[in-house]
């Protein structure tokens, strides 16, 4: 196989089903569904950790959040663990990222050449509150949602526009005759990440008589799982919303999903202006999805299908034309796959890792039985949580709690539990057992929560955390 040039672009929060491609019937995502058209589109793809932080860590690293110790939104990636943007500084290949990263900071080995323009969290630390898991206290930044939504502008917006800016000049400046090696371009986008405010010709793309609510579930209802009870606890952002704050801050995501779109379309008009095509992978990915107001959830931390699946799109050379893809992949899958884009062979501990190229995945036949794993150790739980995707099950296992399973193919929107019924008691115990295959499930969470006691203490103790204010979102660079 021929080594090919690879653009990465990644967004923020981007549930599975706000797009076109996806099956939405209302969102319009004219360049990301021409982009499927043109390649192939997984629709069984997952978060390895529904948060940001340990999300990206485990994208750079190939390897799961327990394997490499970055818990959560106070444990950024640091270099420390060799990433797939290493392995190619070593190779010899240009490894660029512009926007945000959301790494410890600029000045830590973390395997790009150049970082334009990237956010890192917020002063080396990130949001420490999370680690806080004991006392479970209610994030008073929720109450922001529903204060900053609708249309208009927003630094978020502001940044995003200036990554696109920043992503066309870069591709533009390419010498496209040149035999070179292969490079990397890392564009992570935070759209359509919080606020929840869109620009208004994207706003108005979406009435608000139109915008579909999704059903309504307060904090105590019994459907509830009681370990989301808690999540919902840590995240009140719905007790500050009503129908028509709802309404407006679903129909703003909208926006800014075309929003987003439309910084892909310019990125994908650079390359072809620059005969790029040709030689180039392209990716399109998020890092976790989004509740959008579900079970009366907003953000992520879960692992329903909103929250932990994700939109995941390969498109160029090699790449099967129109194919959609029902083999689960997740984010561990992208250190292989660009490796072999670029056209370099795995070493042998590479191999180890428990990622596969999408590129090899795409080109065989589906495979239903594969699994793919989640966790989350985060702000809000008070306990780890796990998921694995298998065929058309899903099972969720909340140590310390009754666990969940349930049929995606009958029951897409996750409502009816089959875990508790005697005829899934075998199911159940498979799952249980291929959980143990991957981790020890109790001592997991007990290193989880050993590392965020050591990391308060380090900060000064549970008493200066709490002092601490709560923020909404790592503010962007100043550009």
């Amino acid at each position: 196989m021929k080594p090919k040039n690879l653009v990465f672009i990644m967004a923020d929060e981007h549930n599975v089903n706000v797009l076109g491609c996806y099956g939405h019937p209302m969102v319009k995502t004219p360049n990301l569904d021409r982009l499927s058209a043109n390649g192939t589109r997984f629709t069984n793809a997952y978060t390895n950790c529904p948060l940001c932080v340990p999300a990206r860590a485990t994208l750079a690293t190939g390897q799961y959040v327990h394997e490499i110790g970055y818990w959560d939104g106070a444990h950024p990636y640091d270099g420390k663990i060799p990433s797939w943007g290493h392995r190619l500084q070593e190779t010899g290949h240009n490894v660029v990222s512009i926007g945000k990263l959301h790494y410890r900071n600029t000045t830590d080995p973390t395997g790009f050449d150049e970082q334009i323009i990237p956010m890192h969290v917020t002063d080396g630390v990130g949001s420490i509150h999370g680690a806080l898991r004991s006392e479970n206290i209610p994030n008073t930044s929720c109450e922001r949602l529903a204060k900053e939504l609708g249309p208009g502008n927003s630094d978020y917006l502001r940044y995003d526009t200036e990554i696109s800016e920043k992503a066309c000049e870069w591709i533009e400046s390419v010498d496209s005759s040149s035999n070179s090696t292969p490079w990397v371009l890392f564009i992570s986008f935070i759209s359509p990440h919080y606020p929840l405010i869109a620009p208004t010709e994207y706003y108005e793309m979406y009435p608000l008589h139109d915008v579909p609510l999704p059903k309504p579930m307060s904090a105590d209802d019994p459907k509830h799982h009681p370990w989301i009870r808690e999540i919902r606890k840590g995240w009140p952002y719905d007790d500050y919303m009503n129908e028509e704050k709802r309404r407006m801050g679903i129909a703003a995501y909208f926006g800014m999903c075309s929003f987003m779109d439309a910084n892909v379309g310019k990125i994908l008009n650079s390359l072809n202006k620059s005969q790029l095509t040709q030689d180039t992978q392209i990716i399109y990915m998020s890092d976790h999805g989004e509740n959008l107001g579900k079970r009366g959830l907003w953000g992520k931390m879960t692992m329903y299908e909103e929250a932990a699946a994700i939109p995941m799109i390969i498109s160029g050379p090699e790449i099967p034309v129109g194919k959609t893809c029902s083999t689960p992949v997740s984010l561990i899958d992208i250190y292989p796959t660009i490796l072999e884009c670029v056209g370099e062979p795995l070493l042998e501990k590479e191999k180890k890792l428990p990622g596969r190229s999408l590129q090899m995945i795409a080109n065989e036949p589906d495979d239903n039985e594969r699994k793919v794993f989640s966790e989350y150790h985060g702000a809000g739980s008070p306990s780890a949580v796990y998921m694995l995707r298998m065929g058309k099950y899903k099972y969720i296992s909340y140590l310390g709690y009754s666990p969940e399973l349930f049929n995606l193919e009958l029951d897409p929107e996750e409502e009816e539990n089959l875990a508790n019924e005697k005829k899934y008691s075998e199911l159940v115990k498979k799952f249980d057992t291929l959980l143990n295959d991957i981790l020890n499930p109790v001592e997991t969470d007990k290193k989880a929560k050993f590392d965020q006691a050591a990391l308060i203490a380090r900060l000064g103790g549970k008493e200066a955390i709490l002092q601490k204010k709560t923020f909404a979102g790592t503010p962007p660079p100043k550009i």
